[in-house]
């Protein structure tokens, strides 16, 4: 079969792999309906996620068609239609009975690796590293899911394959900054990053019944859409002084939460981008915590702080007094899908949330690797491209 397969740093090729085959009771096999572009995918083509080797399928957000199923697999059969969360959970450790699904014990093929990198090992994802454990990614024809009845999920009738396909990874991800940042009715929040992780973030912030909901990026396309699709106040941080402008529009107190939706190649137009980006080239630091400073110092006093990007490593300049004095709440994780995906394709069905619009643009498993150009260097106004087999 075809997939797209990480090369080296900065290159991608679509090659044939060994179709997966059934490996435990519990797996079933997905043929891929469509899967999207992720920009934490760019963190691994660019080299930046460490265990990366040559050949490895990327790819993390997808929907399939079920069409092989395990033994003891008890919720799905061959026809389904399933949204496949991105993080795999075993259902039966400590972690994924507290709904920490992205911190499962058993999940993980390669543990040692997050121990060293981490202090404990993560739970497994597709296509992202063999310190994440090395599993194939969804960017080929079929997908081998393990553990799928905790997983995949049955896509409602009525629900497209492109709004579905959010529901994987970028969805759950934003609802859970705004849930796990303990957005409350009446609260102004602040959304870093209007990707699609950061439009679910702001759309989840306003579902969850906050008074204001502002958020911050540079590229003209994701504000328009932002405020268009999802209803949010934007800020773009090359007109103004974002500190100085939220402080203006909370009545100088600053925002109640701030969530982070950008991760570890953070842009700015200030030195401290000149200054992160070399250190980072250099590898004198893993990652460019821009982002994550200017929500740091923006948060009013005794406000929370979310982390939503991915981040690989160390950081340097980290405003530590800032959140001691300041006395915030810092929080972050992986996203915890399996807590939010059914509730999600609900309100999917509902009517209360809109996906469709992120598919920007659509290719074919051929031309993923001219999507991912594209989507870097964010031309034409792509803000997500869908691979789909045949396109």
């Amino acid at each position: 079969m075809k997939a797209l397969c990480w090369e080296g740093v900065n290159k991608l090729s679509v090659e044939q792999v060994p179709d997966p085959a059934l490996r435990n009771d519990h797996d079933v096999i997905v043929k891929l309906l469509a899967g999207t572009t992720c920009g934490s995918d760019l963190h691994l083509i660019g080299g930046y996620i460490p265990f990366m080797r040559a050949g490895d399928v990327i790819g993390h957000e997808f929907i399939g068609e079920v069409v092989e199923v395990g033994a003891a697999v008890r919720k799905h059969q061959v026809g389904d239609r399933v949204v496949v969360c991105s993080f795999i959970g075993c259902g039966r450790c400590w972690y994924c009975t507290h709904d920490l699904w992205s911190l499962c014990d058993n999940t993980n093929t390669n543990p040692g690796i997050g121990q060293a990198l981490f202090g404990a090992d993560t739970g497994g994802i597709f296509g992202y590293s063999h310190a994440m454990g090395g599993l194939r990614g969804s960017h080929a024809e079929y997908v081998r899911v393990p553990f799928a009845d905790h997983g995949a999920f049955s896509v409602p009738e009525g629900v497209d394959d492109a709004s579905a396909l959010f529901v994987s990874d970028s969805v759950p991800t934003g609802w859970m900054g705004a849930d796990l940042g303990g957005v409350e009715p009446g609260d102004v929040v602040a959304v870093w990053g209007c990707g699609a992780v950061g439009q679910m973030a702001a759309r989840a912030a306003i579902l969850l019944g906050a008074e204001r909901v502002i958020s911050i990026d540079r590229i003209p396309e994701r504000l328009e859409m932002t405020e268009r699709h999802i209803g949010s106040e934007v800020i773009d941080y090359t007109a103004t002084d974002v500190g100085a402008e939220l402080r203006e529009r909370t009545g100088g107190r600053g925002p109640d939460v701030c969530i982070e939706a950008v991760g570890m190649e953070a842009h700015s137009d200030g030195p401290a981008h000149l200054y992160d980006q070399v250190k980072q080239q250099l590898r004198l630091q893993t990652d460019r915590p821009t982002a994550v400073r200017q929500a740091i110092h923006a948060c009013r006093k005794g406000g929370t702080v979310f982390v939503l990007g991915v981040f690989a490593g160390a950081v340097d300049k980290f405003p530590l007094g800032a959140v001691i004095n300041k006395g915030l709440t810092i929080r972050g994780a992986q996203q915890h899908g399996q807590r939010y995906i059914p509730m999600l394709l609900d309100r999917l069905a509902a009517g209360e949330l809109s996906t469709s619009h992120l598919a920007t643009h659509t290719v074919s498993l051929d031309e993923a690797p001219r999507a991912y150009e594209m989507f870097k260097a964010k031309d034409d106004g792509c803000v997500r491209a869908v691979i789909r087999p045949d396109g």
